[in-house]
């Protein structure tokens, strides 16, 4: 199941640099829309690394 919701959050994220790749090609873009779309993108950074951290064992150094 962890493994599938990664999966998913990966993919949206992929999504997210094409469509912010997309806006910045076009002359005058909506910086708010920008700001919402790096946001969310930083988001799902953030709960990716946290689903990462739960599938992979802790390891004693």
């Amino acid at each position: 199941m962890l493994k599938e919701k990664l999966a998913a959050l990966r993919s949206e994220h992929r999504d997210l640099d094409d469509v912010i790749a997309r806006l910045h090609e076009r002359a005058p873009f909506d910086q708010l829309q920008m700001q919402r779309l790096k946001k969310r993108k930083l988001a799902l950074k953030d709960q990716i690394a946290l689903l990462e951290s739960r599938l992979l064992p802790d390891i004693i150094a």
